[in-house]
């Protein structure tokens, strides 16, 4: 017998022992820490440890005789995979958003049974979700128990690495002007205090950044602010001496981390506490006495960090450019040493990519682990080569890489394909196909304030036009030095809300794809910023944003189907890599500035 999908299933026997102890009837297992957070701690990767499921999204249920993971298309041909011998089913979700567990558990179980799910790790909307879901068959939800902690002795414990300062230049917005704008926000709506939960928010809004989460720049923590001064919630010995009295110079005390429900539970009466309830879980919800009133709102933290300042794109711009150098030198070194008939795997696209990013000024660390997919392994958004799993670059075909860093000035994420030996005509059209898309929506001018999802269908129409269509959503905020993942704008399918409303300063990714199920991938991204545009009659309808382009790497041009191509997108293109040209010619030289200008010639029409 396999001996990882033993040990899985012995893992998930010991977790219905527990589920059993406590009289209850199914666990769910969701991807979230105390912070609601994307990227996990090893602490709280409990679905992972559970399932052998190593996505980054998804949900377990485990009942007293069956199991099952809720997973998105981006994950189905890799969960399938990593499920085969588990015992555990894969249930197929139609997105990343879709709550289709509730559902499954209101067929499974009867009424007057239990839910069991971990309250400290239950976000406070998915809880009432599952209340109303489940209530309506008289499912009893039970939060007041970790079952997962008497199933995992060797849990690891809390984060250790000490937290530093984002420091000037880079960080343009001091801390106290920070905490001065979201005072004056909570004071608009008669919040007395302020809970922020999110590790991005807490980092963002304190200039600290830390490694507690593998390539995001954050630290678990929690933050209980009022009107003058806030305690932070950390582990201690996590804040340095230096950086504690700074933090105290700005009126921010140092709390355990634990006592942050014991803080919310002595809140006065009379007090008025803000909390998002995206990103704030039932355990602290609950915490809060019954007598305090409670506002829900966005944290106003998610929305000023969302719009990058002037002065902070200026250090974005120059994040990008070293980041397109490092890709010149990388992508140099790669052509020459195919063309000496040397070999590469996709984990030597991953080592020799980072290696020259680490080259690079500013560079921390990436942004996330890389993605290089040859071939087949390209059809899987988010495959990840690993020592026991990956193949070697050999014979002809696409190899799509999706990378990126994290510099103290900016954060960046890329993906381009690239094509090896010969590239067939149906590879081409699908590459041009996918591109067309990055350029329709590269190209949208849109009122101020358009709801994010509403551009969606422009990247996909050049594919919908063909019958193609992909999983996946067409882009995602992104941080300044923070999560490569940031909200509350997303350019995809999900439904619009207000707070996704497109303003300047904002930054997203464009990035249309198309996957052919074991035979090849195609993703084409690039980050942009929404900046102010004149229209020819000077905005006289309102205000209007367009993109501009932040990344700068040359698109290869040897896969496209001119066939296919407008003059005005090749237009476009032209223009782009002129631009990329320019701005990344003065930092590279010898090989790496001969493969960039070999690929950003201009190309003509067909």
């Amino acid at each position: 017998m396999d001996t990882r999908t033993s040990e899985i299933r012995l893992r998930i026997e010991r977790l219905r022992d527990a589920l059993i102890a406590h009289g209850a009837h199914a666990v769910l297992v969701p991807s979230a820490d105390p912070h609601l957070s994307e990227y996990l701690p090893e602490r709280w990767q409990a679905r992972q440890w559970l399932s052998g499921f190593t996505g980054s999204v998804g949900s377990l249920v485990v009942t007293r005789d069956r199991a099952a993971l809720f997973a998105d298309s981006r994950y189905w041909a890799q969960a399938e995979a990593q499920l085969t011998g588990s015992g555990i089913v894969l249930e197929k979700m139609t997105s990343g958003a879709s709550t289709q567990y509730i559902d499954w558990l209101a067929q499974e179980l009867q009424t007057g049974q239990t839910l069991a799910v971990d309250g400290q790790v239950l976000g406070l909307a998915l809880a009432n979700a599952l209340r109303a879901g489940l209530g309506r068959k008289g499912i009893t939800l039970r939060t007041d128990v970790d079952l997962v902690q008497s199933a995992w002795d060797d849990r690891p414990g809390l984060p250790t690495e000490p937290v530093y300062e984002h420091l000037p230049p880079q960080a343009v917005v001091a801390r106290a002007d920070k905490l001065a704008r979201v005072r004056a926000a909570m004071a608009s709506i008669g919040a007395t205090h302020h809970l922020v939960s999110t590790v991005d928010d807490v980092a963002w809004l304190l200039n600290l950044r830390g490694s507690d989460v593998q390539c995001n720049p954050v630290f678990i923590a929690h933050l209980l602010l009022d009107a003058q001064a806030g305690r932070l919630f950390i582990a201690e010995g996590k804040v340095p001496a230096d950086v504690a009295a700074r933090l105290a110079a700005d009126g921010i005390q140092l709390a355990r981390y634990d006592q942050a429900a014991q803080a919310l539970a002595a809140l006065p009466a009379d007090a008025t506490l803000l909390i998002d309830p995206r990103r704030v879980t039932l355990g602290l919800r609950e915490a809060v006495p019954a007598g305090v009133k409670v506002v829900e709102q966005i944290n106003p933290s998610t929305l000023l960090k969302s719009r990058k300042t002037p002065a902070e794109a200026v250090f974005i711009r120059e994040a990008m450019a070293e980041d397109g150098a490092a890709m010149c030198e990388f992508y140099a070194e790669f052509e020459a040493s195919l063309a000496r008939g040397e070999r590469w795997s996709e984990l030597d696209v991953d080592r020799r990519l980072s290696a020259q990013r680490r080259k690079r000024k500013g560079f921390v660390g990436l942004s996330f682990s890389t993605i290089a997919g040859w071939m087949a392994n390209g059809a899987l958004p988010h495959y990840h080569a690993t020592p026991e799993s990956f193949a070697q670059i050999e014979g002809d075909g696409l190899l799509l890489i999706d990378s990126g860093g994290q510099y103290l000035g900016g954060t960046t994420d890329i993906t381009r394909v690239w094509p090896i030996g010969t590239v067939n005509a149906a590879q081409k059209r699908d590459y041009t196909l996918v591109l067309k898309g990055t350029l329709a929506l590269s190209r949208t001018r849109f009122p101020r304030g358009t709801l994010s999802p509403m551009l969606d269908a422009i990247a996909r129409a050049p594919l919908w036009e063909h019958g193609l269509d992909y999983g996946h959503g067409t882009g995602h905020g992104v941080g300044y030095f923070l999560n490569v993942h940031e909200g509350p704008q997303s350019i995809s399918k999900a439904v619009a809300e207000p707070a996704m409303a497109m303003e300047p300063g904002m930054i997203t990714s464009i990035e249309p794809g198309l996957y052919r199920p074991g035979l090849w991938g195609v993703r084409i991204e690039n980050l942009v910023m929404n900046v102010a545009v004149d229209t020819p009659e000077h905005n006289a309808f309102g205000e209007m944003l367009a993109f501009e382009t932040l990344t700068l790497c040359p698109i290869d041009t040897r896969c496209i189907d001119l066939a296919l191509m407008r003059e005005d997108e090749i237009a476009w293109l032209n223009e782009y890599h002129a631009t990329v040209r320019e701005r990344l010619q003065p930092r590279v030289s010898g090989a790496a500035l001969a493969w960039l200008l070999e690929r950003t010639e201009p190309l003509y029409a067909a």
